[in-house]
């Protein structure tokens, strides 16, 4: 009986892709304060933004948004919500597609509520920053909108889910 052979995995090429890369975002509310993580890496080095990342082959969203938030802050989430879904296409000065990815952002708690941000993996920093102070963090495009329209439609609770992990 022939063996399958599996090909060994290939690294993403996330600058000048061939496709769009499909992302998640974690908003993590607790108490009137948002989990943000600064940025280790492009795009948007040095800027604050939502823990997540890409997507793994054979991963759904929900363990892809649980197994980012844990990498880049330490704190173990469950997901309860869709958020948002947005496109980020960034171009070069002559117009070529540096990078493309197609972002779900889902309303997360934490499992537990005295867990601290600790950064790791490809974030610099990781805060859970009161909302009233969302103005003095730079932030990537977008970022404080999706926060802010997140907390005022459910005042960071999930109401009726349009998405069900594992299904």
């Amino acid at each position: 009986m022939a063996r399958l052979r599996v090909p060994p995995a290939v690294s993403v090429n996330r600058r000048f892709p061939r496709h769009p890369l499909v992302g998640v975002g974690a908003l993590v509310f607790r108490d009137q304060r948002v989990l943000l993580v600064q940025r280790g890496r492009e795009p948007g080095y040095g800027l604050w933004s939502l823990p997540g990342g890409l997507v793994e082959l054979g991963e759904r969203l929900d363990q892809a948004i649980e197994r980012e938030v844990l990498e880049e802050s330490g704190i173990q989430v469950q997901v309860l919500d869709l958020a948002a879904a947005l496109d980020r296409v960034i171009r070069t000065d002559d117009g070529r597609v540096e990078y493309h990815y197609v972002l779900l952002d889902f309303v997360c708690r934490c499992r537990s509520d005295t867990e601290q941000p600790q950064a790791s993996s490809d974030a610099l920093a990781g805060a859970f920053v009161p909302l009233a102070d969302l103005d003095s963090y730079p932030m990537t495009a977008g970022t404080q909108e999706v926060i802010r329209r997140a907390w005022a439609s459910n005042r960071g609770q999930s109401p009726k889910p349009l998405y069900r992990p594992g299904t």
